[in-house]
């Protein structure tokens, strides 16, 4: 097993994920996700299938503009499952105003008939890990 090669290969995946959504492109994102999916953020833990996927991406109230992801971690568990967990920096509107935001996420990817794909992500907005407000 090159861990190296498949390290690289997953920073690429997590790439070209954020690209699909920058690019307002749903059916690459659908076609790079484990069916269902869990997601979990803020707003809590869902389990999400094909078809509500799709509709949440078509229908986001945000539109990405650019993100940058920084100090990747990748932990490959067999040749077909890895964690990667990174930094990212996020600008885009919401609602039609501007917003930046830092956070770190974290993504499970399975390879299925030879694809890598995501069954799991993550997102923790940066910030106080006691969740108090900061100055």
């Amino acid at each position: 097993m090159n861990t190296e090669a498949i390290k690289a290969e997953l920073l690429e995946c997590e790439r070209r994920y954020w690209q699909s959504i920058k690019d307002e492109d749903p059916e690459t994102a659908r076609r790079m996700t484990d069916f269902p999916c869990i997601i979990a953020g803020a707003q809590g833990v869902a389990a999400v299938d094909e078809k509500s996927f799709v509709q949440m991406m078509n229908s986001a109230p945000r539109r990405l503009k650019q993100f940058e992801l920084n100090d990747a971690q990748v932990r490959v568990l067999s040749e077909d499952i890895a964690i990667v967990a990174y930094k990212v920096h996020e600008e885009m509107t919401l609602e039609d105003k501007p917003l930046s935001l830092d956070a770190a996420d974290a993504s499970v990817w399975i390879k299925r008939d030879g694809q890598w794909q995501c069954a799991l992500h993550t997102e923790s907005l940066a910030g106080d890990r006691f969740g108090r407000a900061q100055p």
